[in-house]
């Protein structure tokens, strides 16, 4: 798991740690029951406060996607795969509307969209 701070984003710290942690596991780089970094191993590695590491391991886990076991860290949870793909769709609804938004900005017609997302996907069918 790579984690980049921005200096430069708009985000918080935390935002921006927890962004990316959500977004490693909502994809699948880092699995059901992987352990993760101690607080303040994370810390250390990204030199920043404890207390920004304990406040992202805190909303991950209040969005049921790390659990917190006393004595042995905090591991990715084991969360039902409906609940996980709801959380990726919300992630691609995101990217959507981002993409409409600049689409829009490129005074680009709602067909050219869906010509330009048709093109793409059918590329990426081909071996």
């Amino acid at each position: 798991m790579k984690i980049i701070i921005s200096n430069a984003s708009n985000d918080p710290i935390y935002i921006q740690i927890m962004n990316q942690i959500r977004q490693s596991i909502l994809s699948n780089e880092i699995r059901a029951g992987e352990l993760l970094p101690s607080i303040r191993q994370l810390a250390k590695d990204l030199q920043v406060s404890v207390i920004t590491t304990k406040r992202v391991y805190e909303e991950l886990e209040k969005e049921k996607l790390i659990d917190s076991v006393v004595g042995k860290g905090c591991f990715v949870s084991g969360a039902n795969k409906d609940f996980i793909r709801e959380q990726r769709m919300k992630l691609l609804e995101e990217k959507m509307i981002e993409i409409i938004r600049e689409s829009k900005e490129l005074n680009m017609s709602q067909q050219d969209l869906i010509n330009h997302f048709t093109l793409f996907f059918e590329e990426e069918q081909t071996p």
